[in-house]
């Protein structure tokens, strides 16, 4: 039996398996009670988040800013200056003080590490609920 409930698709980018976890387990099925279930795409690499974002299916991005080589903010800046109709992004910063970097990047939301995961939700969840508006808009 297939669902046809509605899902939306959180990209998460980092290399480390460990915060990949951490974000998809904060999500769960969906991030809030109000919101659809949401398909988590995890990826390693700067090439897989570029090759995923150009595809366009993504709603929400969450990348790391701590990722080696090649760190979330770069890729989100990069995302935002590149493609069309980028999706929001959540950006994982290492410190507080690293939020105006964060704005550099053009991210719309952030999380600290240590990665909270109430506040991972909220985030995310609140980024959903943006995209979903410009749905019903669109």
């Amino acid at each position: 039996m297939t669902s046809t409930e509605p899902t939306m698709k959180i990209l998460v980018y980092s290399d480390d398996r460990a915060t990949r976890d951490t974000v998809r387990l904060a999500l769960g099925r969906r991030p809030a009670a109000d919101l659809p279930k949401v398909e988590v795409a995890e990826v390693a690499t700067h090439a897989a988040v570029i090759d995923a974002l150009e595809v366009g299916d993504v709603d929400v991005a969450v990348l790391d800013g701590e990722a080696t080589p090649i760190g979330g903010m770069g890729v989100a800046r990069q995302a935002k200056e590149e493609i069309f109709q980028a999706p929001p992004i959540v950006l994982l910063i290492g410190r507080r003080d690293d939020a105006w970097l964060a704005a550099w990047s053009k991210a719309e939301a952030v999380v600290p590490h240590p990665l909270d995961p109430l506040a991972v939700a909220s985030a995310v969840g609140e980024l959903m609920r943006r995209r979903l508006e410009l749905r019903t808009v669109s």
